[in-house]
């Protein structure tokens, strides 16, 4: 019996975004406006910190056929919320330094007019995203550019790599690993094929970043509509 393929119209996928945005208790929908075209969704409008603009772009990539979210959404700080950049400064590095997964002698942080900079090296990817997502919870921040590095201590086993990769892609629920194609070269991983959904592309990467010894990920999946 075929399958029939359901090819979902930009004004469905933007009901659903603003459907998802509504049920999203940590933004409000009223202060969003979403547009979309050829399953690229894009926001405007303004939030009053940097967490409820990342809390927004990650409600519209969790709907099914979003191939890809353009966030403007600008944040706009309370007055009562603000904080001077050595406040931020100092909050930042105590984030970091109570983050169990992340290595603080191996970062710097900065901070200009609320926007905070990350600098340094670390072992793995997780380390990079823990950091990331520590100083962009933190009251009066506008932005976060992450510049930290990822440099392994070991060096990749390209022998039979991609084939633990592919393992490790099986064993993950999230996931359809049948229709990705992992190759490795040295400690850099290429991916390419196609799936549903946003998550489930950086579902995919989040596995292959668990390989020992990758430095980069080049993550061409694509999302399908």
């Amino acid at each position: 019996m075929a399958t029939a393929t359901v090819t979902r119209t930009d004004q469905d996928i933007q009901t659903d975004v603003l459907d998802e945005l509504t049920w999203e208790p940590r933004v409000r929908p009223n202060e969003i406006g979403v547009t979309v075209t050829e399953g690229v969704v894009t926001l405007t409008g303004w939030v009053d910190s940097y967490a409820k603009k990342w809390a927004a772009e990650r409600a519209a990539h969790r709907v099914s056929r979003v191939r890809a979210v353009a966030n403007d959404l600008a944040v706009r700080i309370a007055t009562s919320a603000e904080k001077s950049d050595p406040e931020i400064a100092l909050a930042a590095t105590r984030a970091v330094e109570w983050d169990a997964f992340v290595p603080i002698e191996a970062l710097h942080v900065t901070v200009a007019d609320g926007w905070v900079t990350l600098h340094g090296e670390v072992e793995w990817e997780y380390q990079r995203r823990a950091a990331e997502r520590a100083v962009g919870r933190l009251t009066g921040v506008r932005g976060v550019s992450n510049g930290i590095t990822v440099r392994p201590a070991v060096r990749a086993d390209g022998r039979d790599l991609a084939e633990r990769i592919v393992d490790a892609l099986a064993r993950n629920g999230a996931t359809e690993a049948e229709g990705i194609s992992v190759r490795v070269h040295g400690d850099t991983v290429v991916l390419e094929g196609l799936v549903h959904s946003v998550p489930e592309r950086e579902e995919i990467e989040r596995v292959v970043w668990s390989a020992p010894g990758i430095r980069e990920v080049h993550n061409h999946v694509a999302v399908g509509r």
